[in-house]
């Protein structure tokens, strides 16, 4: 298939802007997914003015990358967070992304989300008119509570539109429920628009996410069931590292090293696979 491969600027937690635009850009990515979550990694944001919009696009081109989705996630059932969703779909449209990215609680600090398929179906619902206005595609992360790709889809059902899916983050069904994603994918794949190629090291509730093909997930295999499938949507390349490097300050020299050599590694590894 002939899948685009994306650079995850949360794999850039802590750095700057341009930082990420530069690891990713030289590693060999030409495309990548925006990160625009409040309170985590926001290298933008809708507060922004367009003038400033401008000139963050400017750079992203300077890089020759090509901005493929906007992560924005917020807690979608939760009315003060689904506004700034709103928002962000903006901000998406924009910065000219195909695609928008959020779980259904908070990626990181927020409250505690619930489970609630009725909420997420009328939430969800009302966003559809800003999607179809921009012709954006939202896609929904395994995260948190609804960590499954099963789960997600059972309420994505109740919406009929094209422009919802699933992000199937490979890693963080592993993180969160300690599934195998091979199991899980071939009971939801109809509704996977959008891939987070996450790899990981450790089962349930252990935080070590390497560079991709470094750890210890199927990848190789999944992308042949996708392939299998008639999968063409976007991987997106995300690391998260150890909690300890991923949450501290990134103030030590060789810091940006880490993250380089490691979203490196990524790319030489789909290359090696003649996916890149």
């Amino acid at each position: 298939m002939n899948n685009k491969f994306a650079g995850n600027a949360n794999s850039y937690h802590g750095f700057t802007f341009e930082e990420t635009l530069s690891g990713v850009s030289r590693a060999g990515f030409k495309y990548i997914e925006l990160a625009a979550v409040r309170g985590w990694t926001e290298h933008i944001h809708a507060r922004m003015s367009d003038a400033e919009l401008d000139r963050a696009k400017a750079l992203i081109a300077s890089h020759g990358l090509t901005s493929i989705a906007l992560a924005g996630h917020a807690n979608i059932m939760d009315e003060e967070r689904l506004q700034d969703f709103m928002a962000n779909i903006d901000l998406a449209a924009k910065m000219e992304c195909p695609f928008v990215v959020t779980s259904t609680g908070e990626a990181h600090f927020g409250k505690e989300e619930s489970l609630n398929d009725d909420i997420l179906v009328q939430n969800i619902s009302r966003l559809l008119p800003k999607l179809e206005q921009h012709h954006i595609t939202m896609v929904i992360e395994l995260h948190g509570l609804y960590h499954t790709g099963e789960a997600i889809a059972r309420f994505l059902k109740r919406i009929p539109s094209p422009l919802l899916g699933i992000n199937y983050d490979t890693a963080n069904i592993v993180m969160y429920g300690g599934i195998d994603p091979m199991e899980d994918i071939k009971k939801c794949y109809q509704h996977v628009k959008y891939v987070h190629l996450k790899d990981k090291v450790g089962g349930k509730g252990v935080w070590n996410f390497p560079a991709t093909g470094k750890g210890e997930l199927p990848l190789k295999e999944f992308m042949g069931f996708m392939d299998s499938v008639g999968y063409g949507g976007p991987y997106s390349i995300e690391i998260e590292y150890t909690q300890d490097y991923c949450m501290r300050e990134k103030d030590q020299p060789g810091d940006i090293l880490v993250a380089d050599r490691e979203m490196q590694a990524s790319f030489e590894y789909l290359k090696a696979l003649g996916r890149v």
